[in-house]
């Protein structure tokens, strides 16, 4: 596990961790042996080159390159170690050559003496880039009104077609989680929050994720209080693109683990049980319906 987040630099034909990273998280094991590996760099100021790039990636050559990236491939760019601080954000060209200079890229080889391809190194500042994304989109959910409500509407009368159309013309703008250099519980997590950043801006929905209920953990929980609907989604990622059959077991996992408990005893007299299986920038929605007598 350390090795998967904080491994991954590359200095001549030497692979090196991070050792700020490697001391801070021993450190902190010392008091707690089962901590989870942490982001030490998430408020840095190196941060900011970071979402520079991305915002500014667009629909065209950048957001392949971006995507190239965050899938754990490589990208080639001309590197300038001369640079001054006020040229580096005069072009995003010279962003690149930041970024690889504190940290936040590594090389995979040259191609000549300036030109490098370049990777993300490791998963601490892989979940850097994706929370950068996923702030974005969920800036841009926020601005677009017109798709906001369209998908909540459909998604509160179980217009599980129409909830399916919209997120699947939603993911066409993002970028794409491909089969590399993430497990698959990673790449759920970016659909999740792709979800979270479109629900997290509908007034009058209490929002809960990853919230305990019968016997472990659902993915989204939306209770709409007035109406007496709750809301259960569980995300899940077809690693073979099998979108169905990951949508049944969402399903089943959903009925298995009793996590429509609560929102029960919380007077809730229909219950929408969402199963989405996504791959890349595909998806399908499969609904189950519960209505109390």
């Amino acid at each position: 596990m350390i090795k998967i987040w904080y491994d991954g630099y590359q200095f001549g034909d030497a692979n090196v961790y991070c050792a700020w990273d490697v001391i801070n998280y021993v450190d902190r094991l010392q008091g707690k042996e089962t901590l989870a590996p942490q982001n030490y760099w998430i408020n840095t100021s190196g941060n900011d080159a970071v979402r520079y790039l991305i915002h500014k990636m667009g629909d065209g050559v950048l957001k392949s390159e971006i995507e190239t990236l965050v899938a754990g491939d490589t990208v080639e760019k001309e590197i300038h170690e001369d640079l001054t601080y006020n040229e580096i954000y005069s072009s995003v060209n010279n962003v690149w050559s930041l970024l690889f200079m504190t940290g936040y890229l590594t090389q995979r080889g040259a191609l000549d003496r300036s030109r490098l391809r370049l990777a993300i190194p490791n998963m601490e500042i892989r979940s850097i880039f994706t929370n950068q994304l996923l702030s974005m989109f969920a800036e841009n959910a926020a601005g677009d009104g017109e798709m906001l409500k369209g998908f909540c509407d459909a998604l509160e009368k179980g217009e599980a077609a129409e909830v399916e159309r919209r997120l699947t013309s939603y993911l066409e703008k993002t970028i794409s989680v491909r089969d590399t250099f993430v497990r698959r519980a990673t790449k759920e997590n970016f659909y999740h929050g792709i979800l979270l950043g479109i629900l997290g801006y509908k007034d009058g929905w209490l929002l809960k994720s990853n919230k305990e209920s019968g016997n472990g953990y659902g993915d989204i929980f939306i209770r709409i209080e007035d109406k007496r609907i709750g809301i259960i989604i569980e995300v899940k990622y077809a690693e073979e693109g099998q979108l169905e059959a990951v949508c049944r077991n969402a399903i089943a996992q959903i009925d298995r683990n009793r996590y429509g408990e609560e929102l029960r005893r919380d007077g809730c007299r229909t219950i929408l049980k969402y199963g989405i299986a996504c791959y890349k920038k595909q998806c399908r929605v499969t609904l189950e319906k519960e209505k109390m007598a």
